[in-house]
């Protein structure tokens, strides 16, 4: 039998990152901007329609709440429903509808997804594009915590390239920059971690492209941080050091639990993209 958590709930989330191979939550305590206990992950399903992912996000959450119950972190496994709830998303999402989604299937363009998610889970769900969300952790508890006052520059190398542009605190949203064009063509269809997969190029080639890429972004920006995130990030000794850019480049600190963390954030502070200072 579960024991009677002694955690303020208050001070509790529930953070979801759908991705385009996986969907992801965790239970995220916003005073100190971590995880408590681990992360339930399941894969995104193939083909990633509105209905099928939002199954997934219904049983990964509700795994969560069963989890966090067996470890005494919530009263009983339903508690999960009555936190707030924030969701990072691989996309654009205006007053609630998917705009654009690029690791999706198609039937997301114009999908009213906020008030689909909402419905499944029962509480309001608030969300944001998954770089965004994954930016927001980083800038509140992150490498970037030091830089709330200059401008940052956040980057997540995977199926693609997502962005989150920082400036004295302020996210200005939806950059969307790995679609930036260098050398002809999308900057993520050459740079990306799958790219490098895909087209089977050593590190050294995947590095020089990183940083025609990182010198793009500095000519147009002249960020003061840049952050490396993604699952690659991990690896950031293996790569980091040698892309070429003046701007200091760092890895990300919450790795690939960026956008749970971001989005546990969000939904606790009722969908508000703001940078703020935590206990950690």
């Amino acid at each position: 039998m579960p024991q009677r958590s002694s955690i303020d709930v208050s001070r509790l989330a529930v953070g979801i990152d759908i991705g385009g191979t996986g969907t992801k939550a965790g239970l995220v305590d916003v005073a100190t901007g971590t995880m408590l206990g681990g992360r339930v992950r399941d894969d995104t399903p193939q083909p990633a329609t509105p209905e099928a992912v939002i199954a997934t996000v219904a049983s990964v959450v509700g795994t969560l709440g069963a989890e966090a119950a067996a470890a005494g972190l919530i009263r009983g496994a339903d508690q999960v429903e009555t936190l707030p709830i924030g969701c990072a998303f691989p996309g654009v999402i205006k007053h609630g509808t998917v705009q654009f989604t690029g690791n999706l299937d198609d039937a997301f363009d114009g999908f009213p997804i906020v008030d689909a998610l909402s419905a499944a889970l029962g509480p309001h769900v608030h969300m944001a594009n998954d770089a965004d969300a994954a930016g927001l952790a980083e800038m509140t508890c992150g490498a970037g915590r030091e830089h709330r006052r200059d401008t940052v520059m956040m980057t997540t190398l995977g199926t693609g390239i997502g962005t989150a542009l920082f400036a004295g605190g302020r996210l200005f949203p939806y950059t969307e920059l790995g679609h930036l064009t260098v050398d002809g063509a999308a900057a993520e269809t050459r740079t990306s971690v799958a790219a490098m997969r895909r087209d089977g190029y050593d590190m050294q080639e995947w590095c020089r492209r990183l940083t025609v890429y990182y010198r793009e972004l500095e000519r147009l920006f002249w960020p003061d941080l840049f952050i490396v995130g993604g699952g690659i990030s991990k690896r950031a000794a293996d790569f980091l050091a040698d892309i070429d850019v003046k701007t200091p480049i760092r890895a990300a600190e919450l790795l690939n639990n960026a956008g749970i963390v971001g989005a546990g954030l969000l939904g606790h502070d009722k969908g508000r993209m703001r940078v703020r200072r935590t206990d950690a």
